[in-house]
């Protein structure tokens, strides 16, 4: 059973430090993949800690876990709301500039 336990901290660490890099270099986005991969990890600190009664641990990953757990509340609501009126966000890309192109039309004398 103990091993149960240490797969269950490595895991978290493979979780939460995957969601970090990811969005650290532009890969994904901070939305709801990020939100769930520290959320699930977070559990899985929170397992290890218990286990070897790593109190401070514990409690930095349940804030950790309350966190991740109020942005996925949050990003659920905003999505709905969009649905509800109609509005699109708008999307910007890592090195895509945000301009939109206009182009002069010039007639030949």
């Amino acid at each position: 059973m103990e091993l149960l336990w240490e797969i269950s901290g490595w895991a978290g660490a493979v979780a939460i430090l995957t969601a970090y890099l990811t969005v650290s270099m532009g890969w994904l986005k901070a939305g709801r993949g990020f939100q769930i991969a520290n959320l699930l990890g977070s559990c899985a600190f929170i397992v290890n800690g218990t286990f070897h009664e790593a109190w401070p641990s514990v409690v930095t990953n349940i804030a950790w876990f309350l966190i991740s757990a109020v942005a996925l509340f949050r990003l659920r609501s905003t999505a709905e709301s969009l649905v509800a009126t109609g509005d699109v966000p708008h999307a910007q890309f890592p090195g895509v500039p945000d301009t939109t192109a206009q182009l002069a039309v010039v007639k030949a004398a």
